[in-house]
């Protein structure tokens, strides 16, 4: 009795021990979310729906990997090794520049998981996911020569676009639209109504904003509205990276369901890119530089067309309408909030085109709402072009939530 008493004391200790060390290990979702993303910052591709691409498919092939756990394995070791196996499968085959990289990161994190079934299994089924998922993507169209397949240069009339100065270059994305998405049935499932009729009082009303407020010399843009047109002008891409991870690391859901929102954000987004390319590439609505210039604006008659008026921020080479960084903004926001949440504590972001700033937030809408705001005050959207890029990027996120059990199926 005496020997079995103490077998038992020391059977408890090394449980003890064990539990211990996995409460230590580190959190394998945020040690991949970082990896993720700074593969992508390192050697990703030049076309942003690509590198959404690349989290989609990465992400994907975790979520489903962690949908199940094979009994008489420890759960928490399977997963772990799941969602490594996973992610690191699908980066060495998008990013193969950074296999070095990858390997290194996924021996760290096999090194903190006992050897044995929990380990070989998982690394396995999230192997066998990234090979699945990125099957069922091949030639999607949305590799970076495919997104910006040459676009003929429309006849110039009112309202039409044409390329923007100083650069003058060749319109962008257009070939997002032909590309294939991942949830949507078709490019043009939530096209936008038209852009306001050129003469029309929102259209004067959104053309004499964008003359006041985001000219390089405006008089009544604040310091404060200057800020908010600097921070939100780099990458929706890269700016977000952090909300997200501010949301995966609050996240009390379970590992499977982690992995999910981190997928479904950037499966959202690539659809998003995708119905917005259709949009502005259908209605082909000129840039507010090119109509503050022209002297057929058909804008406010109180104010003359301005050959020299130029926007605070160099004009992206693409159509008005809609707002790409608003399409985003919207989606974005959707996601977020139906998986984390409306409201989260206070979490601070910085920008690269804003040194020295810190924001601090805590709501997805705010972001969303100062992306509004910012595109006019940069002068290079219309107030109507970001609040329609907004409900599109909604549209197609509820879309994506509606319908994301089909990836899992």
């Amino acid at each position: 009795m005496a020997a079995a008493a103490a077998m038992m004391i020391a059977l408890s200790a090394v449980t003890a021990q064990a539990a211990a060390a996995s409460e230590e290990r580190p959190d394998v979702a945020l040690e991949w979310y970082d990896t993720t993303a700074a593969t992508i910052t390192t050697a990703g591709s030049a076309t942003q729906v690509t590198n959404s691409r690349t989290w989609a498919i990465s992400w994907l092939a975790a979520a489903r990997a962690l949908r199940a756990v094979p009994a008489g394995v420890p759960r928490r070791d399977y997963e772990d090794a799941a969602l490594a196996g996973a992610v690191h499968s699908a980066l060495i085959a998008l990013v193969p520049a950074r296999t070095q990289e990858l390997d290194t990161a996924l021996r760290r994190t096999l090194a903190r998981i006992p050897d044995g079934p929990a380990e070989d299994r998982g690394v396995a089924t999230g192997a066998d996911q990234a090979r699945i998922v990125l099957a069922s993507r091949d030639g999607d169209g949305l590799d970076p020569d495919s997104v910006n397949a040459p676009f003929p240069v429309p006849a110039p009339e009112p309202g039409v676009w044409q390329p923007t100065p100083p650069s003058f270059a060749p319109a962008a994305q257009a070939g997002n639209r032909n590309a294939r998405p991942f949830l949507l049935e078709r490019a043009d499932q939530f096209r936008l109504d038209p852009p306001p009729a050129l003469g029309s009082a929102r259209y004067r009303a959104d053309l004499s904003e964008v003359l006041a407020y985001g000219a390089a010399d405006s008089t009544v843009r604040t310091p404060k509205q200057t800020e908010t047109a600097s921070f939100w002008l780099g990458s929706s891409f890269t700016l977000y990276t952090e909300p997200l991870r501010v949301a995966l690391t609050r996240s009390p859901r379970s590992p499977a369901d982690r992995a999910k929102l981190v997928a479904l954000f950037h499966i959202a987004l690539v659809d998003t890119q995708i119905a917005t390319s259709d949009s502005k590439y259908a209605y082909l609505r000129w840039r507010p530089v090119t109509a503050i210039r022209s002297a057929d604006n058909d804008g406010d008659p109180t104010t003359s067309p301005d050959p020299d008026w130029t926007p605070l921020h160099t004009t992206p080479a693409h159509p008005d309408y809609p707002s790409g960084h608003n399409t985003y903004s919207g989606a974005a926001e959707e996601v977020l909030t139906a998986l984390a949440g409306h409201r989260t504590a206070p979490f601070h972001l910085t920008s690269s085109t804003a040194p020295g700033v810190t924001r601090t937030y805590t709501t997805w809408h705010a972001l969303t709402q100062e992306n509004i705001d910012a595109r006019v005050w940069s002068g290079i959207h219309t107030r109507s072009a970001d609040k329609a890029g907004v409900t599109l990027g909604r549209l197609v996120a509820e879309h994506t939530l509606r319908n994301a059990k089909l990836l899992f199926r």
